[in-house]
């Protein structure tokens, strides 16, 4: 009698080997896919000539059918081989000319999905060796290395013209900026440096991205961390007014509303640029700030006080509070009082706004969800081979729509004026 444990284990070294790994449904699935896609390219072509196949047309004909073409085309769904159908076309200075299809571009050899994941692998920090032994299954080995180059090159392309697009068109009245650190490569070591990231707000709510760069050559340069820490690091005014230079050079016009985390060398750079746009500081880092002076023994008691604060109902509401909070910490803790002070009306310049608007002025939320999701989906691979690749990965996640952005709460009144601000009695 065989070995039950025995048996089993052969069904499984036979799972693995040879013919048992044909799949009747995904052979079933590519061949509709194949009737799917030539159906859609004959349809195509009857709309580009006004006539079905064998009907006479009335007047002069758009163009004539001239036969059919075998072609490779890669997809989500594998490798198909496809019957693609010609025609001579009536070309507008006389003569004729080759139907082009729209739906399948001459020279396109896979689809965009295909494409956006190979991208993303080698964006991910994976060679181009390794992106093609990870897709040789699911592809049937129809990605090789020159197809994974290819690919980046394309990608590489794209980013090169996103990073030049004329920005005249773009209403944006409000931007939200931030930095976040990632680890990369640099002269083969290990290095974080610093992405700073622009995010815009149209008059319509939706939230634009519009620059993403990364300070990789700042970091090479101050590679011990007492130097680069000194020199400000990779948020340095130097760095932040280049990003912004750039963006107004391609035509981007000067925003209603700036929110900032608050650091000192974005801060600068905006106020030498834009000194009469009211700048909001993000009152989720101030709130840590303020929880970094003060004992643990005081935190709950400071975030109550401050959550009361910033989240009153109206605007007279906050400037009592404020008034308050400062009596009371003066003597608890005068630190905090002072981390408080320092912001100044920079923290609560959301007043200014529509009430309906508070809420997405107030912090850098934005933003930070977009860190957090591109650390989350960079977080197995602990070195990223280059800055560009970093940026360039921020940038399409985004382009590719793996990630999202809603539209801002309060979107309906970006267009009102602003407020006036109300001066505010401090004193003690």
């Amino acid at each position: 009698m065989e070995d039950n444990s025995t048996k089993t284990q052969a069904d499984g070294m036979a799972l693995f080997a040879g013919d048992a790994w044909f799949d009747p449904i995904e052979a079933g699935i590519r061949d509709r896919v194949r009737g799917f896609i030539e159906e859609l390219l004959e349809q195509e072509l009857t709309a580009a000539l006004g006539r079905t196949r064998h009907e006479r047309a009335e007047g002069e004909p758009a163009g004539y059918r001239n036969g059919a073409r075998k072609r490779q085309l890669l997809g989500s769904f594998g490798p198909v081989e496809l019957s693609v159908p010609r025609a001579r076309m009536a070309a507008e200075g006389g003569g004729r000319q080759e139907w082009r299809s729209a739906t399948l571009p001459r020279y396109s050899r896979m689809t965009r999905q295909v494409e956006a994941l190979i991208a993303g692998a080698y964006l991910s920090g994976t060679n181009t060796r390794r992106v093609k032994r990870a897709l040789a299954a699911l592809f049937g080995g129809a990605v090789s290395k020159d197809v994974v180059s290819r690919t980046w090159r394309k990608v590489k392309t794209d980013w090169d013209a996103w990073n030049k697009r004329d920005l005249a068109g773009e209403d944006v009245v409000r931007l939200i900026l931030d930095g976040t650190v990632v680890r990369v490569r640099l002269d083969r070591k290990a290095t974080n440096i610093s992405l700073l990231v622009v995010l815009g707000v149209r008059r319509d709510g939706q939230k634009v991205l519009l620059a993403v760069k990364n300070m990789g050559e700042g970091a090479s340069r101050f590679r011990r961390r007492s130097r680069w820490n000194s020199a400000g690091g990779g948020e340095s005014e130097a760095a932040w007014r280049g990003v912004l230079d750039s963006l107004i050079a391609r035509g981007l016009r000067t925003p209603e509303f700036l929110i900032t985390d608050g650091g000192a060398g974005l801060e600068r750079a905006l106020a030498a640029l834009w000194p009469d746009v009211p700048a909001q500081r993000c009152t989720v880092h101030k709130h840590r700030n303020l929880l970094a002076h003060a004992p643990d023994a005081l935190h709950e008691e400071v975030s109550a006080d401050y959550t009361d604060m910033i989240y009153a109902e109206t605007a007279k509401e906050v400037q009592t509070r404020r008034k308050a909070f400062l009596r009371k910490w003066r003597l608890r803790c005068p630190a905090v009082a002072t981390s408080l002070e320092e912001a100044g009306d920079r923290l609560f310049a959301f007043l200014r706004l529509p009430p309906s608007q508070w809420k997405s002025a107030r912090t850098t939320n934005a933003i930070e969800r977009l860190h957090e999701e591109f650390k989350r989906r960079i977080k197995t691979q602990t070195v990223l081979p280059s800055a560009e690749t970093a940026a360039m990965l921020f940038w399409a996640l985004l382009a590719s729509g793996q990630i999202t952005m809603r539209t801002v709460n309060g979107w309906q009144t970006l267009g009102e004026k602003l407020a006036d601000p109300a001066p505010v009695d401090l004193a003690a």
